[in-house]
């Protein structure tokens, strides 16, 4: 998990929302792409923890991955008070990605290092990275 402004962070943010039946990954990034936080939490924590979030950031919007339950995730979300704007995004390949994106932000150390990417087992769920994602593929269909 990662964290760096107060609460007193002034431009809108984003949150990023992978959800799952068993965890689910939540994101906050702000509109230039500055990360803000990210942590992977139990499904049934993750409106909790949204809703802590909320207190904490300027979340403008929630970005919602389109595959799993997100339906329900969808509805679930809009009867929080003061609802946010909810926006569908494509989530096909995120998961792939994410893996990627992982040893970026992550990369191996010592001898791991040297072992194909594919051949490394990743230590942590990723539905937090696949959060981020989502956060991106949305500011990607709002500046192209």
């Amino acid at each position: 998990m990662s964290e760096s402004l107060p609460s007193s962070l002034s431009q809108p943010v984003i949150l990023g929302f992978d959800p799952g039946r068993q965890k689910c990954g939540v994101a906050v990034m702000g509109l230039d792409r500055s990360l803000q936080h990210h942590q992977v939490v139990a499904a049934d924590q993750a409106i909790a923890e949204i809703k802590a979030l909320r207190s904490r950031f300027p979340i403008s919007t929630i970005v919602l991955g389109d595959q799993t339950s997100s339906k329900h995730w969808k509805q679930t979300l809009g009867q929080l008070p003061d609802p946010p704007r909810i926006m569908l995004v494509d989530e096909r390949y995120t998961t792939l990605e994410a893996r990627d994106r992982y040893w970026q932000m992550y990369p191996p150390a010592g001898l791991a290092g040297w072992l194909p990417q594919s051949l490394r087992k990743i230590p942590r769920p990723i539905d937090d990275i696949v959060a981020i994602l989502l956060i991106e593929r949305y500011l990607n269909r709002l500046t192209s």
